[in-house]
């Protein structure tokens, strides 16, 4: 280490009260985060890219420093898929600190990655208060049933009105609309518990049945519409 002429020749001050950083919540405990390996916990961040055409949503879950766990979900660019399938790759088994200057190949799941990184190492996370924290696979909670990502895809028109593609229950196959054209419900399929009976042997037409529901005031429609073809 290298001191300039002007420091070298100051008078030492002594150093007075030094208590440490403060302690941040982790896992059900007070922890002052010193080092890498002090940072513990679950939690989700949000990234973009430059151009904003699309969006990642990052969840990681981090045990003294390390990353044990990682869910990459993307919505908007068909590229960031691709990279969502390397990041996947590349996160778990690095520290917080490796993952936050490794080239997770897309600038949405970097950003996200960066934002992630601030929560934890100020003890934002999901499992702050949590003793223990959350057990490895915690995040694929956050998928629900089928693990598939919670999409909600919406289309409106001045002219046409509004389209339901796509909700949290599933890919929207009719709109319900009373006899004022006004939306009441709509029909829907499980495209996860779809492909699970699929692959458990049942015939496509019955698992698509068995995987269509509706919601809202769908039996009550004075008329149904297709979302994407009327």
């Amino acid at each position: 280490m290298i001191y300039s002429a002007e420091v070298q020749h100051m008078c030492k001050v002594a150093k007075g009260v030094d208590h440490g950083c403060a302690p941040i919540p982790q896992e059900g405990k007070w922890v002052q985060a010193k080092e890498i390996k002090d940072i513990s916990g679950l939690t989700h961040g949000v990234g973009w890219c430059a151009p904003q055409q699309g969006t990642c949503k990052l969840t990681l879950n981090i045990k003294d420093g390390i990353i044990q766990e990682a869910l990459i979900e993307t919505v908007g660019c068909s590229g960031m898929t691709h990279s969502a399938a390397m990041a996947s790759e590349l996160l778990p088994g690095k520290t917080v600190l490796e993952a936050l200057n490794t080239d997770l190949v897309c600038d949405a799941i970097n950003t996200a990655m960066r934002e992630l990184f601030l929560q934890i190492a100020y003890g934002r996370s999901q499992t702050a208060f949590s003793e223990g924290g959350l057990p490895i696979g915690a995040g694929l909670e956050d998928l629900g049933k089928g693990l598939r990502s919670q999409v909600g895809t919406m289309y409106g028109t001045v002219a046409k009105g509004v389209r339901y593609l796509e909700m949290a229950e599933g890919y929207v196959t009719k709109m319900a609309l009373d006899e004022n054209d006004l939306v009441i419900g709509y029909e829907f399929v499980h495209l996860g518990k779809m492909m699970e009976m699929i692959d458990k042997g049942t015939d496509a037409n019955e698992a698509l049945k068995k995987a269509t529901s509706s919601y809202g005031r769908y039996k009550e429609a004075a008329k149904y519409i297709n979302p994407r073809h009327q």
